[in-house]
This record gives C-alpha cells, structure tokens and sequence, in this order.
C-alpha cells in the first residue's frame, strides 16, 4: 500500500513520517541517544507501518530509566503491551462495540469463521481506495465461511454510514465514534489505518495487515 493515514494514539506526541533515513539508521540513533526522551519517536518510526513488537521492545529496553519511567515512556510500554497481544499467534482481543445501527455486536458473535478485523475510516483516503479490494474479496469467500468486521475511527455517525453506503461495505461495521482514540485500535495497538488483522476460526491471529491479492491468496489457502 503506497499511502497510509498514521497518527499517535493516547495523546502520545509520536508520528510517523515517510523515512528518508534507513532502518538501521534509525536504530543506531536510538541505541546512540538512551537518555533522550524523543528517542521514543525514532523507536516510533523503526516500527512504522509494520511494528515488530519484540524488536520495538528490545530497543525501549535499552534506554534509559529515566526515560522509560517518564509519563510518555508508560504510554509507549502500554503500547507495546497491547501490539504484543495482538501479534500472530494470539488470542485476538475481545471488540464488542455498536453497530451503525446502535445496537452492540462482538467479534465473537462471528466465532467459527475466519473474520477479516479492519481498522478505517469514511475520511481516509488510503481506506477508502481499498474498499473495493475487500469488496471483491467478500464477494469470493464470504459463502465459504469468511467474514470481515468493520472498525471505525469516525467520529461521526452521518460520515461513517456515508461512508459504507458509498463503498457498499455489506459486512458487519461496529465503532464507539472516538475517532483515533477507538478502544478496540487501542487494544489491537494500531496506529495506522488502513489495517487489519485476520482470525481463524478458533479466535487466533494468524495474520496482520494482508492487503489485495495476498490477502485473497491468503485466503484461497484457508478456503480452497
């Protein structure tokens, strides 16, 4: 995906920008710089679009204590904390919120399918491009037992049904209307839509952020 909408979740000061410096570039100035607290942002941007948890931690772990026990380095080991439970090979998260319609509906009411969690937006652009991929893939599996489950981050109501009728998103969407400060982005630790994560049919995680074609290869494989 060429383009993504990133933000910070929790009031954190982090953002991600489009790197002009190398990875390795970046970890040298973090493994330079232990005692600076805007270190937490180049650790940030050494995850960018596709966090590794265990490598973002075993950097947090090398600075300093006086960073790491600031109120910014709490926030970012929260959010290392819930990237890990999120990751491949884990028990996905419990996501109960309302549907368009106000009525509240659980990823687990989908237990017993592979379900698709995507992470959007009706105002973000990049999401928006990928909605007719994910129509098409819904189109190709949805009778073969596959599902997606839609979470927003609108803020506003009008905007999001808007922005399903438009797309012409059929699948169940569910949001808390808060925006970047959704709970079940922050519980999944996404800080950058658009962004998904796939379940199997027991509720483990067994991929993140398949987009096009690798998500419809994915899925052939699951669902032949």
């Amino acid at each position: 995906m060429k383009k993504i909408i990133l933000t910070a979740l929790l009031a954190l000061p982090f953002f991600l920008f489009a790197q002009t410096i190398s990875k390795e570039e970046l970890i040298a100035q973090v493994k330079a710089n232990p005692k600076d607290a805007e270190t937490l942002k180049i650790i940030q941007k050494v995850g960018g679009y596709y966090p590794d948890y265990k490598e973002m931690r075993d950097l947090f772990n090398t600075l300093d204590k006086s960073v790491r026990k600031s109120k910014d380095g709490q926030l970012f080991d929260y959010y290392l904390k819930r990237l890990e439970g999120a990751s491949v090979g884990k028990k996905a998260p419990a996501i109960t919120q309302l549907t368009p319609e106000g009525e509240p509906f659980s990823l687990t009411d989908l237990k017993g399918k592979y379900v698709l969690v995507d992470f959007w937006a009706s105002w973000c652009p990049p999401c928006r491009a990928e909605n007719p991929n994910l129509v098409a893939t819904y189109a190709e599996f949805k009778d073969k037992g596959f599902e997606i489950l839609g979470v927003s981050f609108d803020r506003k109501l009008e905007d999001w049904i808007k922005g399903i009728q438009d797309d012409k998103l059929t699948w169940k969407h569910v949001s808390d209307l808060q925006g970047w400060g959704n709970a079940a982005g922050t519980l999944y630790g996404v800080r950058a839509i658009p962004q998904n994560i796939l379940v199997d049919r027991q509720g483990v995680i067994i991929a993140r952020n398949l987009h096009g074609e690798d998500l419809k290869k994915k899925l052939r494989e699951l669902l032949p």
